[in-house]
């Protein structure tokens, strides 16, 4: 791609994402997400490929939509209310619609069909930008009006995320798919907090985007995008495929990684909020999750390519010096945890 439009494409990705998340007026809310979703259609078109043009068209269908929704449910809140401010007490209709309508811009089940088939169409690369920057303003709208929105509507939701996002994962074999339905499996966490404690929906997307950025990265230098790659990254490099397996750890929560300590706090509120059958169950459905992502591990540490790697570890060579940052703060955060949760 020509650098100068590519520093474009980038540039408008930055500002549709910056004017949403500085934005207090409903239509310039919605300016920052087109601009935020026309920004990002030339990068995932880049590769003239049918399954890239079939993805770039599924996220526009969608995106298209779920912004007319969210211009449709402001413009019924102003009408009924007066009120176009994002962050004022919303009409019960409209906060519903809003919810509704940001959830299928993040791909939050049963609004999810799209993401799975979108991430596999296009580049890791591509798809990192996609699992982490495009969620930043759709997150920011949610954690600006989450006193409005519906609280049965939200754990319902977050409990139907975390079930299909965990049962979804366990049959696929592209790693884009798995990462996708990961995706909607930790959304599921985020949203059934959302209304009764946005500081803890905030500290578990930040970790997520940490954690996810680390796995994308790691999958990108080793160039695996199937189960049966990953084979080959252990006699290739085995620093990084014990770096990555232990991110994989990290992301599917278990102790003493830094992926447990967003789950830890998010059980122990919902039982202080005497919903503890609720965190129960969505404990069980992270099970599912777990299962894939062991899959994972099993595969990149316990199997052994049929040929042994006769290229040079690749490890020692390339310049990865922009893992050290993310997989150090993907596994060793949990001892800060008091700290964390002080700052938030």
């Amino acid at each position: 791609m020509n650098p100068l439009a590519l520093s474009i494409i980038i540039s408008s990705l930055a500002l549709g994402t910056i004017t949403t998340l500085s934005s207090f007026h409903w239509v310039l809310a919605w300016v920052g997400l087109e601009i935020n979703t026309l920004a990002i259609i030339p990068l995932m078109t880049k590769t003239p490929h049918p399954r890239s043009i079939e993805a770039s068209t599924k996220y526009f269908l969608t995106q298209a939509a779920a912004s007319a929704l969210i211009l449709f449910s402001s413009t019924l809140n102003a009408w009924l209310l007066g009120e176009w401010a994002v962050n004022t007490t919303m009409n019960p209709i409209s906060s519903i619609l809003l919810s509704i309508a940001i959830l299928t811009k993040l791909g939050v089940a049963p609004f999810h069909f799209w993401l799975p088939e979108v991430l596999q169409g296009m580049t890791l690369q591509t798809g990192l930008i996609l699992s982490t920057w495009q969620k930043l303003a759709p997150m920011a709208l949610l954690l600006q009006f989450s006193q409005s929105v519906n609280l049965n509507l939200m754990l319902i939701l977050g409990l139907l995320s975390t079930m299909i996002g965990g049962w979804g994962g366990i049959n696929q074999t592209q790693i884009r798919k798995i990462l996708a339905f990961s995706s909607i499996a930790h959304l599921g966490w985020m949203i059934a907090i959302l209304k009764i404690s946005p500081q803890l929906t905030l500290l578990n997307f930040i970790l997520y985007i940490i954690m996810t950025s680390t796995l994308f990265l790691m999958f990108i230098y080793s160039n695996s995008k199937t189960i049966s790659q990953l084979a080959m990254t252990w006699p290739k490099a085995p620093a990084m495929a014990t770096l990555s397996l232990l991110s994989l750890l990290s992301l599917s929560g278990l102790p003493p990684l830094t992926g447990f300590l967003p789950k830890w706090l998010i059980a122990q509120e919902l039982v202080k909020q005497d919903l503890t059958m609720f965190a129960f169950i969505i404990l069980l459905s992270t099970l599912l999750s777990l299962f894939f992502y062991l899959r994972l591990t099993y595969t990149m540490s316990l199997t052994l390519a049929p040929n042994s790697s006769n290229s040079p570890s690749f490890w020692l060579f390339k310049k990865t010096n922009i893992l050290s940052t993310p997989t150090l703060l993907t596994l060793c955060l949990l001892p800060l945890s008091p700290t964390l949760i002080f700052v938030l």
